[in-house]
């Protein structure tokens, strides 16, 4: 019955990503069987902690972000979890040897977020490796597990990825963050008077960001490449949308890309990935 109770906590974060994120759930889909488990498991995880700090502003958020990351370590410890979430996240962290110290940053960024509004470069730097780039080595840690050597070769192209998306994020989500929580997580930039000049200067750091991330996701082993990839192709898309939109835009809408170019993206995608044009 434990076989029961494990798979039905899975089947919790699976369900998870499918209700925050449409374009991550399509991405897993594509992953090889024997890791998409996994990765919804630590969807799951990430997406709790963040639903704590940002939206639950009608409650105590620090009481309720205190309690998850004591139970995310008493279930991890214990091998089990009454949350079914956390319960799923313990599996992943001790079937897959997840180094603790990622837990940890990621824990401490999502903490940040309960008190800190403004960002200086070293608290931003900090701030994207703890909630992104340290999600993105989970992942990997997943995808080569017992493959330490690869893994190194590519931890510093996955933070790449990571960084990159959550840049994106910012610019997607500055309306709620600047205008709703007060949050400037850029450096230097006063979303008041957000220019064309700093908004390009932003998008072409993510790109550059995008370029070092992708020579890691053409070394990435098949069963786990064209998942990856697809993910990249969305949240570039979206980056495009967001270059494509005039600054004051920014604060007034929160960009995002249909389910319909979705698709096509996903075929196009999976077409360039068959015939090894990546």
């Amino acid at each position: 019955m434990m076989e029961l109770y494990h798979k039905n906590n899975l089947a919790v974060s699976r369900i998870t990503t499918r209700n925050y994120s449409t374009s991550f759930s399509l991405a897993v889909r594509m992953l090889s069987r024997e890791y998409r488990e996994a990765v919804y498991a630590i969807y799951g995880f990430v997406r709790y902690a963040d639903e704590i700090v940002d939206t639950f502003l009608t409650y105590d958020r620090r009481t309720l972000f205190d309690e998850f990351q004591d139970e995310t370590w008493k279930g991890i410890n214990r091998g089990i979890s009454t949350n079914p979430i956390l319960d799923s996240f313990q599996w992943v962290v001790n079937r897959y040897s997840i180094d603790h110290e990622l837990i940890r940053s990621f824990l401490y960024s999502m903490e940040l977020d309960l008190e800190q509004k403004v960002y200086d470069e070293q608290m931003l730097r900090t701030y994207i490796y703890g909630s992104a780039e340290v999600v993105g080595l989970m992942c990997l840690q997943v995808f080569y597990h017992n493959q330490p050597d690869q893994y190194e070769k590519l931890k510093p192209t996955a933070q790449k990825l990571g960084e990159a998306f959550q840049k994106v994020n910012f610019l997607r989500d500055a309306s709620d963050d600047f205008e709703g929580k007060g949050r400037i997580y850029f450096k230097n930039i006063d979303f008041s008077h957000f220019d064309l000049a700093t908004k390009r200067r932003i998008e072409a750091e993510i790109e550059q960001d995008f370029r070092e991330a992708y020579k890691g996701i053409v070394q990435l082993k098949k069963e786990v490449r064209f998942g990856v990839y697809l993910a990249y192709k969305y949240y570039l898309k979206l980056l495009r949308k967001i270059k494509d939109a005039p600054p004051d835009s920014i604060l007034r809408q929160r960009y995002s890309v249909s389910n319909p170019r979705k698709i096509l993206l996903m075929l196009s995608s999976f077409a360039r990935n068959q015939m090894n044009l990546l």
